[in-house]
């Protein structure tokens, strides 16, 4: 009786010593794939088992139940992340696992300009082919009560930058985040802002950083034109710039600002109405943030452009026609 038993435990031991090779064998042994590169989708809350279907239907040659079997022998079943990956020949299931587990997702990216109308991004965000297009046909005041600012003007409420993201991400994550970065931004610049500037909260300089923005052609001339702005309204004069006129004008203006549109009363004409237009008019980046909030020590009131992508400064209005003269009109100072 012990001799049989001696066997059985030593065919039973060969049996489990082959049956861990041949397991260790498949999950070290490269996957079969379909191209070279195989790329899919973890939708969120997948459970492994449908992962496993997800990866075998896209192309590679594994059997679900071997991750299965190598995630409960590891203990990371549930430790799949969602998300879209690409693997390459020669990936063994264990470097799968591995994958899936860290979230070594597939990266793409977008880039938010600054200048940038809320339209203009839309339409960057819907012609980008690895997003997620959930915003699509949504009124701007929805997609800001998404992002959780009901009410707030979608204009100038994304801070410009460069964001990676997984591949098959959902748009309204990536605004959340642009809007996230711009909160923090205005946040931190407001909190170090210089002292006695005209504003009488954070989105009045958000306003103000969109039009210097909008009308610095050079970056050293960008803290003297806030500072033109800034006297303008301690003042109370108005602040008479162009792109605030323009905006207002919308998808009817083409390309040519005339007198009459400089007449016309819209609440973003400067010309007509003093004050800070009810809105920012563009998305503002950190530079003109900072301009707004830490002006450069001028007393000028008036600038020009000198048609090289700076501009003239001057104090008095005498001084201002004389540099529209020169620059502008080809004639001498």
């Amino acid at each position: 009786m012990r001799k049989f038993l001696r066997k059985l435990f030593t065919l039973a031991l060969v049996v489990l010593v082959l049956s861990t090779a041949l397991l260790a064998a498949r999950f070290l042994a490269p996957i079969s794939l379909a191209r070279d590169t195989v790329e899919f989708t973890i939708p969120p809350g997948s459970s492994l088992r449908a992962a496993g279907r997800e990866i075998a239907a896209a192309g590679a040659g594994i059997d679900p139940w071997v991750l299965l079997i190598l995630a409960r022998l590891t203990g990371v079943e549930a430790s799949i992340k969602a998300g879209s990956y690409e693997i390459h020949r020669g990936i063994t299931p264990l470097e799968l696992l591995k994958k899936l587990t860290r979230g070594d997702f597939t990266q793409a990216e977008v880039t938010f300009i600054e200048g940038s109308t809320f339209r203009q991004i839309r339409q960057r965000l819907d012609a980008h082919p690895d997003l997620r297009h959930d915003t699509t046909g949504l009124p701007e005041a929805e997609i800001m009560r998404l992002l959780g600012a009901p009410g707030v003007a979608a204009e100038g409420s994304l801070f410009p930058d460069t964001y990676l993201f997984a591949k098959r991400s959902s748009d309204i994550e990536l605004l959340a985040r642009a809007r996230r970065a711009l909160e923090r931004h205005l946040a931190s610049e407001w909190q170090a802002r210089a002292a006695g500037l005209p504003y009488r909260e954070p989105y009045e300089a958000l306003i103000m950083a969109s039009i210097v923005e909008k009308e610095t052609g050079r970056d050293e001339d960008r803290s003297l034109v806030a500072a033109v702005f800034v006297n303008r309204l301690r003042q109370g004069m108005p602040l008479q710039t162009d792109p605030t006129v323009i905006y207002g004008l919308g998808e009817g203006f083409d390309g040519n600002l005339r007198k009459r549109d400089l007449l016309a009363d819209t609440p973003y004409n400067t010309y007509r109405r003093r004050g800070l237009p009810p809105t920012p008019i563009a998305m503002a980046g950190l530079a003109s943030l900072q301009a707004a909030l830490h002006p450069a020590p001028s007393d000028a009131l008036y600038f020009v452009a000198r048609g090289d992508g700076s501009s003239h400064f001057s104090r008095t209005l005498a001084e201002h026609n004389q540099a529209v003269m020169r620059y502008q009109k080809g004639g001498k100072p």
